[in-house]
This record gives structure tokens, C-alpha cells and sequence, in this order.
């Protein structure tokens, strides 16, 4: 018997919250624009310039609403960033105090051994900013010794440092400036920030060119991020963690209609910017539950992803072997669920968290040989008659900055490799449906799914602990509220309050809170989130809560790659 080939589907996800003030428009935090030139770039490219090779992109809605956004402040030339608004500053010398503190507490946020380190000019700026570092309570008045010629330089270098490598290679404005190394004018900081728009404006047209090629698939998850089985009922948690404490409130109010509400703009949304209805979504955090995977059957949706230990929990929870994952994981699995179904993925955990986290750490051709190998030996090692289904998912974005040259390197020789194997099919997951629907590919039904998330396979990220359930109880009281005052505002204010409700549903608030993320990143996200909920107060016309003005989470911990991202398994 010819052994099958193996079917990869590597799936890259993008997701950045919504950083914005929604009251002023203003960014808080520049994450959105400085991963849109570095990454979602690079990632386009590797795809562009290998023919051969298939993968799945996973676009959040309110990332691209934010694309679009800054889309249009280029255009209209109101710049609502307040670190991009300073690159294209005519006078740095006549800067506020507070603006000063923003360039040199921004422009050195970086991984520096791979992003700072390989630049000697950049390397300068560090070391003058070192020696003339002020206390934090004399920040401006001590910074405004930096001349203006510095921060311009440093701006510069920062922006530099943050674009994509395949831009670095082909952007003859990127290699004058990069050459020019330093004393940079205004022309020079305004040909870099024309170029950012340049690349923001370009994102959204170079994925969909590609997904109308069918080099790649497009899919999407409820639109701000929400942990769809955790809106739905609380009491999902209890699955993976029957001992964990819940918010005090019962449930979030709302919740099926407020599910409803996220996964319908995503479709809607997706339509708009990529001219097709998505097959498949992401829930966020591959949160799963019956009731989420049967609400986005029911809108149509044929395919959805999630963790290898869901699978695990699930199996169990089936009366199913789940004793070697060779013989459970390497398949899809069909999810019933009042007479809608959809096909379920289910993430290998070892290889996609190989490239998140450990293989940024050796030679590029190292890495690339290691995964191959372990996909030839799972190959090798299938017994049945199905082509084995390999699910690599994770972040698309917050590994590349701990890779030499932002994972050019192995990024362009892992297309290589897999687009060139005799034994070895890159795959969309649409592809796999059509081939279940065929008949060519046999998917078992799953009796019963265990609801968790592809972290761990539970929702401990987002709940469970005395500070998330704190964010909950906070925001469930917010939609009582909600509830009681949306209907005396007239059409205009109720979308607001609920774009603002939407918002403050998000999972990313939940994410940072909990003394193992550092300091500095759990108030940023604390702040934010009390922000949103504040606006929503605000929007509602109601008054806002002293709870509101107290800190939910302190941090103190050191997270590998900075908390960006978990292990799949802990």
C-alpha cells in the first residue's frame, strides 16, 4: 500500500484589540500600525513570492477596522496616534514635555537583542538615552536635555527597527535611510511616514489578491475577540476546571444575543473587505464550547479551529481513547448540533509551539529540517487509509521579533521545504471540507465537546482567578445597566453604546490581568479597560462607578516573549 501523503494546514492568526479612545479617536498604543508594517507585510510577501505554497490567515475584524482607520487619517492627514503623529513632526525642538517622555519611553520597546542589537546606530541612541535617563517623576523636564536631532534620529531608528525584513529588501526609501544611518531631517522622516501609509493602505488588497488566487484562505473570528462560550454561560468554565471560583454574577446578561451580535459582523464585515462570506472562523483563543461551535454552524460557518487538549477533554468526555495523540489528533472531527454541523481542527501543540517559542532560538535550516522531520515521521507512522490532517496554528505576529531578520530566514525555507515535498500537501482548511464533502477525506463525529480554549484546553487566561472575575463582574454590571438605559437614546447613541459594549467584550482585558504578566503590560490593559468601560458609562449617560478608578491587576512577572503569546499545554 502507498502510504497517504499528509496534509498540512499551517493558519496564521492576526489579531490586535482595539486601542483606541473610542471618545477622541486617539490611539493609547501604537501595537496595530508597527505590526501592520512589520508583519502582516512580511507574511503577505513569503506567500506572494512562493507560488507553490498554501496557508490559512486568520483576520480579527476589529484589527482591520483599525487598518482602515489608519487608512483613512493618512488620507485625511489627522494622524489620531500621538507616536506616528511625531514622525511626521515639523519642529521636534518645540515638543511638549509629554511628548518627549513618549519618544524615549516608546521608541526602545523592542525585543533588543534582534531588533535594536544589529543596528550600531540604534545601539548609540540607547546608550545616550542610558546615561541621561531621569527619574520617572522628572521625566520631560530631564529629557528635554536630548536635542532635537536625537529623537528625530530615534524615531527614525524605531520605525526602522519595526519594519518588515521584505520591506527592508525592496523599499529604496527604507535602504537610503538605513544607509544615511543618522542625522536624519524632516524630509527624511517624512518619506518613512508616507511609506507606513503606504504599506497600511496595501494590507487589505495583497491578502484578498491572494485568497483570489487560491493561494490562501481567509477566515475570521467574532468580531471584537469575545470568549464566545464564556458570553454564553459562565458555567462553561466548570468543564476543564470543576473546582474554579466564578464571578459572582450568575451569567453575563445577554449573553446568546450578544454572541449572536459579534460572530453576524464578523460575517458581514468579512464580506465587505474580501468580497466572500468566510468558510471557516477562529473563535477567539480557539474558545469552544456545544452551544459556541452550534451558533456558528448555524450562521453557515463549515469550519472552526481549537486546542489539541479540547480534543483530549473531549474524547474523555466521549468515552473515547485518547491515549496517543497519533492516533486521535491528526484528523478533523464533525461537530452536531441541532441539525447544523461543521467540520472542527484541532491544533498540534508541539509543532506550533516550536515556531512560537523555541525555534527562534536555532539556525533557520535546524528549525526548518526539525519540522519536516516530525511530519514525515507522523506520516510515516499513519496506519489508515485517510491522509493525515496536521493543524499548525498560532500566533501570525508576536513570534517574528525574536527571529533573526524577523523569521525571514525561516519563514522563506519552510515554504520552500513544504511546497517541494514529495509526501507533504500544504492545505487550506476549505480544502479539507471540499474534500469531506467528496467523500475523499472521512471526518468521525465527536459525540461530545469539552469547552476550553487552546490554551491549556481551558479558559484559566481569561477567568477564574480574583482579578479576571473582577473584569467580569465589573462589565456584567455595566450591561445591567446598559440594559435598562440603551432604549431611551435615540439611533445614533445606542450604536455607539453598543460599538462600546462591544468592545469592552473583548478577551484581551482578560488576558493580561494576573501577577505572571509584568508590570508595565497589566496597567497598560487595566487602563485600558477601565477606559472602556468609563466610555461606556459615558455613552449611556449614567453615572460611572468608584470601582471604575481602582486598579483590577498588578503585574510582577516575566513572561516568555513578553506574554504576547502562551504554550498550547502548560
Amino acid at each position: 500500500m502507498v502510504q497517504p501523503k499528509l496534509f498540512l494546514s499551517l493558519y496564521w492568526h492576526m489579531h490586535q484589540p482595539d486601542y483606541r479612545d473610542s471618545l477622541s479617536g486617539k490611539y493609547m498604543l501604537p501595537w496595530t500600525y508597527l505590526h501592520a508594517i512589520k508583519d502582516y507585510t512580511d507574511m503577505a510577501h513569503h506567500l506572494e513570492v512562493n507560488t507553490n505554497a498554501r496557508a490559512n490567515f486568520n483576520f480579527v475584524p476589529v484589527l482591520l477596522d483599525q487598518l482602515e482607520d489608519y487608512n483613512t487619517q493618512f488620507k485625511s492627514k489627522n494622524i489620531k496616534d500621538p507616536l506616528l503623529e511625531l514622525l511626521a513632526w515639523q519642529d521636534l525642538g518645540a515638543i511638549s514635555d509629554e511628548q518627549c517622555c513618549l519618544i524615549v519611553q516608546s521608541c526602545f520597546k523592542s525585543h533588543h537583542e534582534k531588533m535594536l542589537s544589529p543596528f550600531p546606530q540604534y545601539q548609540k541612541l540607547l546608550h545616550i538615552y542610558q546615561a541621561t535617563e531621569p527619574v520617572p517623576e522628572a521625566c520631560g523636564n530631564e529629557l528635554q536635555y536630548l536635542s532635537a536631532q536625537y529623537k528625530a534620529d530615534l524615531l527614525v531608528w524605531y520605525h526602522l527597527a519595526w519594519t518588515g525584513e521584505s520591506v527592508r529588501r525592496t523599499s529604496p526609501v527604507i535602504k537610503r535611510l538605513m544607509e544615511k544611518g543618522m542625522q536624519f531631517n524632516l524630509q527624511d522622516r517624512l518619506d518613512l511616514f508616507h511609506l507606513i501609509g503606504d504599506l497600511i493602505a496595501g494590507l487589505i488588497p495583497r491578502y484578498k489578491a491572494l485568497q483570489d488566487a487560491n493561494r490562501i484562505e481567509i477566515s475570521t473570528t467574532p468580531h471584537h475577540h469575545p470568549i464566545l462560550p464564556l458570553l454564553l454561560d459562565f458555567k462553561a468554565t466548570k468543564d476543564a476546571m470543576p473546582d474554579a471560583p466564578l464571578p459572582h454574577a450568575a451569567h453575563y446578561p445577554g449573553g446568546k444575543l450578544r454572541a449572536r451580535a459579534h460572530v453576524e459582523s464578523a460575517l458581514k464585515t468579512h464580506k465587505t473587505r474580501f468580497g466572500a462570506t468566510p468558510k471557516g472562523m477562529w473563535p477567539a483563543e480557539g474558545g469552544v464550547s456545544k452551544a459556541a461551535l452550534a451558533l456558528m454552524a448555524e450562521h453557515g460557518v463549515q469550519w472552526a479551529a481549537t486546542g489539541q487538549a479540547v480534543l483530549a477533554n473531549s474524547l474523555a468526555k466521549s468515552g473515547l481513547n485518547a491515549a496517543d495523540k497519533r492516533d486521535y489528533l491528526y484528523k478533523p472531527y464533525v461537530i452536531e448540533e441541532n441539525n447544523h454541523a461543521l467540520l472542527c481542527f484541532f491544533r498540534d501543540d508541539q509543532l506550533s509551539d516550536k515556531i512560537g517559542f523555541e525555534y527562534a532560538k536555532v539556525h533557520s535550516m535546524e528549525a526548518v529540517s526539525d519540522f519536516v522531520r516530525t511530519l514525515e515521521h507522523i506520516q510515516q507512522y499513519n496506519t489508515s487509509t485517510n491522509n493525515p490532517v496536521v493543524s499548525v496554528i498560532l500566533d501570525g505576529e508576536n513570534a517574528w521579533e525574536y527571529y533573526p531578520y524577523n523569521g525571514y530566514y525561516f519563514l522563506e525555507e519552510l515554504y520552500r521545504a513544504l511546497a517541494n515535498h514529495p509526501n507533504i500537501e500544504m492545505k487550506t482548511f476549505g480544502d479539507i471540507v471540499a474534500l469531506h464533502n467528496s467523500k475523499k477525506i472521512n471526518a468521525p463525529i465527536l459525540p461530545q465537546i469539552a469547552a476550553g480554549s487552546w490554551v491549556y484546553g481551558t479558559f484559566s487566561t481569561w477567568i477564574g482567578s480574583a482579578d479576571k472575575n473582577l473584569a467580569w463582574d465589573l462589565l456584567c454590571d455595566a450591561k445591567a445597566v446598559y440594559d435598562k438605559a440603551i432604549h431611551k437614546l435615540d439611533d445614533l447613541q445606542q450604536a455607539a453604546c453598543a460599538h462600546q459594549l462591544a468592545i469592552c467584550e473583548g478577551s484581551d482585558w482578560f488576558w493580561w490581568f494576573g501577577d505572571y504578566n509584568s508590570a508595565e503590560s497589566v496597567s497598560s490593559f487595566d487602563q485600558l479597560y477601565r477606559m472602556n468601560l468609563i466610555n461606556l458609562y459615558k455613552l449611556l449617560q449614567k453615572p460611572v462607578p468608584d470601582a471604575l478608578h481602582k486598579p483590577i491587576s498588578v503585574g510582577a512577572g516575566e513572561p516568555a516573549v513578553g506574554g504576547t503569546m502562551r504554550r498550547g499545554q502548560a
